[in-house]
């Protein structure tokens, strides 16, 4: 169950001083903001996430933080909580996009990280991953209800493929270069909010086969992945391309 948010107003939480900067690109579910909080420059988002669901997100970045991967951790409000009324305040990142094969290869390492950090995590809330929806219908992104049958047909050949394959939480969009902030020392994933239970494959199909995918294995996870976006991005022009490559 999701609420509409109360506004910007929900930023007074986390102190009297907590104000707005500037408008941050790259949010398309939310409301992302530069902000400061307690004199230090943060990230706010402003959704329509529920509480369950927010929970869910900030246990696993504290998990992936206590663990010593460098991640966006929840600033608590002024009575200690990680989430107020849809937003979630975080640590700012300092850093660039990937830019070289090089970096893309340390996104790779840390994505592993990521799954072997997971394995066995509970699904978020109301998400259905890829081969769940081998039988499902919906999930919180997606509806195959509103697909032709023959597309739904060609997403559900590709999922069939990962069968038996290892199952983590996934970031959900690390090919995205805005969704990674790297430094000379750290490689960073910011935007968890695609994150969710699916096979491990499909974040590791990055530019340039970064992950050193064989030619089969890469073929099936990408197949798979467009598929998912194809059917989370339904009725967009995006969308009809990613299908195109569904085979």
């Amino acid at each position: 169950m999701t609420r509409p948010p109360v506004g910007w107003t929900a930023l007074e939480q986390w102190g009297g001083d907590a104000t707005r900067i500037e408008k941050l690109t790259g949010g398309v579910a939310n409301d992302v903001w530069s902000v400061r909080v307690n004199g230090e420059l943060a990230v706010g988002r402003l959704g329509t996430r529920s509480d369950a669901d927010l929970a869910w997100e900030t246990d696993l970045i504290r998990h992936l933080d206590r663990a010593g991967l460098t991640v966006p951790v929840p600033i608590p409000t002024t009575d200690g909580r990680l989430f107020a009324d849809g937003m979630v305040v975080m640590t700012y990142l300092e850093g660039g996009p990937p830019e070289t094969p090089a970096d893309w290869q340390r996104v790779a390492e840390v994505l592993r990280d990521v799954h072997r950090l997971t394995l066995g995590w509970p699904q978020r809330p109301g998400w259905k991953s890829s081969t769940d929806l081998l039988h499902a219908e919906t999930g919180t992104k997606t509806d195959l209800r509103a697909m032709p049958p023959e597309a739904v047909t060609r997403c559900r050949g590709a999922w069939a493929r990962l069968a038996g394959r290892p199952a983590s939480v996934v970031h959900g969009n690390p090919a995205n270069p805005g969704n990674v902030r790297v430094t000379a020392d750290r490689v960073a994933l910011i935007d968890w909010d695609e994150a969710h239970v699916d096979v491990s494959l499909l974040d590791l199909v990055l530019p340039g086969n970064a992950a050193a995918l064989d030619p089969v294995t890469h073929d099936i996870a990408a197949q798979a992945s467009a598929a998912w976006e194809a059917t989370v991005a339904w009725h967009s022009d995006y969308a009809v391309g990613r299908l195109a490559e569904v085979r």
